[in-house]
């Protein structure tokens, strides 16, 4: 079974504009005489890979250890795009994703530099998608994300953004994209993974 790392290194990772960069700092060190290695991290909840849970952007939103793990792990699909996603191209993406595997259609990743249009939301909530994922640090454009933000978010469908998808064909795996537990946060850092299937 090939398994694809699909994660930013934290500390060399693509950060969003405005948002803190993820710093660590040697606490202990065998090399001094400590006992052992111990780091200090700081960091964004949306540093490198990470996802965005509801309470990103709506206020009554569920909180990153509020989502089910279902969301995160289980059959994904994975298409190639560029430019913006409008509701035409999220329609035949749906429909591609389905025919593939229904289960699949559930969990949809863009490989490439697709962002989502409002259309495209749209379209993504009324079908009711638990995931979408995407090798930006957002989902929507850089310069307004805050409209597919709502309208993903709103619809409970968790946003898995800084994937990197460049050595992953088209076609469905298994996801593993499971937050880290960070109780009352609007996000986390995942270690996310395909594997085939």
């Amino acid at each position: 079974m090939k398994i694809y790392d699909i994660t930013q290194e934290l500390f060399h990772c693509v950060v969003f504009p405005g948002d803190p960069k993820p710093e660590k700092e040697a606490v202990l060190r065998i090399e001094d005489g400590a006992v052992c290695n111990l780091t200090k991290v700081s960091l964004c909840a949306h540093n490198g890979t990470h996802v965005d849970a509801p309470w990103h952007f709506c206020q009554d939103g569920k909180t990153v250890e509020q989502v089910s793990l279902d969301k995160f792990v289980g059959k994904c699909y994975v298409a190639e795009a560029a430019g913006e996603l409008k509701a035409e191209d999220a329609e035949k993406l749906l429909q591609t994703a389905k025919n593939a595997d229904p289960e699949a259609a559930k969990r949809l990743l863009m490989k490439g530099s697709a962002f989502v249009s409002a259309g495209a939301a749209k379209v993504f909530a009324e079908a009711g998608i638990w995931l979408f994922g995407n090798e930006s640090q957002t989902v929507g454009p850089e310069d307004a994300p805050a409209e597919v933000h709502h309208i993903l978010l709103g619809a409970e469908v968790v946003l898995l953004e800084g994937i990197r998808l460049g050595e992953v064909p088209e076609g469905v795996y298994l996801l593993n994209a499971a937050p880290i537990n960070l109780g009352g946060c609007d996000g986390a850092p995942c270690r996310a993974i395909l594997m085939q299937l």
